[in-house]
């Protein structure tokens, strides 16, 4: 063989191997649940404004996996973070991994903050206590899910504990309990939660009711609740809305649920100067509302 016929093998077996190099450069870059998926640009991160959004989907003793929830989950982290939102999430995750972010979340709570929790799966009342369920958990008998699952009442007294102003809640776990065929006894949904000062919840289902699951890109809930986030109203009057049009959409069949004992007015969205909106006090309401000083 010739040298310029080695020359050109040579070449060519370069230019072979770079190509499936690039290719392989292409296809070895994973997405993560919590990469921004959302067009233009978002609003300054806020660090008075956090959450923690948790979707679940693939739980071994489910019928097939809730493929809604790290949809969802997905969804409303990109929205948040349009609004300005420092948000941790977390898709299928187990119980180490629940404490794990519960703990990152009250470690940046301080005495302004907003924080909005967001959990998609299963959710499972025993004793009129609800409890959210980790995709590790295994469950035979009712006390296993107070052991293993995670308390939404502990939830929120932990933060309101941490020193967090405002706690925005918002929870997709009403489903038929796929553990009640090992259960003596079982109760349908979820049972009334709690709420403390300056908090606000919503269920995507009223207390004892279940949601069937549609075969669509988002759950009715937060189909409702994306198209409205991103509005310049309050955030009490986003979620009474986003029950409206859910129960609207499915003629009265699914009517989620709203808590609130917010005292403050809550606005999520960013206002068009750049600057974060803010939550005001009904007496910093009372001065701006007469022109006597500005907050915000």
């Amino acid at each position: 063989m010739t040298v310029p016929r080695i020359l050109v093998g040579i070449a060519v077996l370069l230019g072979l191997f770079s190509t499936g190099l690039d290719r392989t450069m292409r296809f070895e870059t994973p997405r993560s649940m919590s990469a921004h998926i959302g067009s233009g640009e978002s609003a300054p991160v806020s660090t008075d404004r956090i959450a923690l959004v948790i979707g679940n989907s693939t739980y071994p003793d489910a019928d097939s996996p809730l493929s809604q929830m790290t949809r969802d989950a997905e969804g409303l982290t990109n929205a948040l973070r349009n609004d300005g939102f420092l948000v941790d999430a977390v898709d299928n995750a187990a119980r180490p991994d629940i404490a794990r972010a519960i703990d990152r979340l009250t470690a940046k709570v301080h005495l302004n903050s907003i924080v909005l929790v967001y959990f998609g799966g299963y959710g499972v009342q025993s004793d009129g206590q609800n409890y959210l369920i980790p995709v590790d958990a295994k469950i035979w008998t009712e006390e296993d899910v107070r052991r293993q699952g995670v308390s939404i009442d502990g939830l929120l007294s932990q933060l309101k504990s941490s020193g967090a102003r405002v706690r925005l809640v918002v929870i997709e776990a009403s489903r038929r309990n796929p553990y009640e065929r090992r259960f003596r006894n079982y109760s349908h949904g979820l049972a009334p939660i709690q709420t403390s000062e300056n908090a606000l919840i919503l269920s995507s289902a009223a207390p004892g009711q279940v949601v069937e699951d549609v075969d669509e890109l988002h759950s009715q809930l937060m189909t409702a609740l994306l198209e409205r986030i991103g509005s310049s109203k309050g955030i009490e009057e986003v979620f009474k809305n986003t029950r409206n049009a859910v129960v609207a959409a499915t003629q009265g069949q699914q009517i989620p649920a709203v808590s609130s004992t917010l005292t403050d007015t809550i606005n999520l969205s960013p206002i068009r100067n750049g600057a974060l909106p803010c939550a005001l006090s009904a007496p910093q309401l009372a001065a701006a509302a007469s022109h006597q000083t500005e907050f915000c």
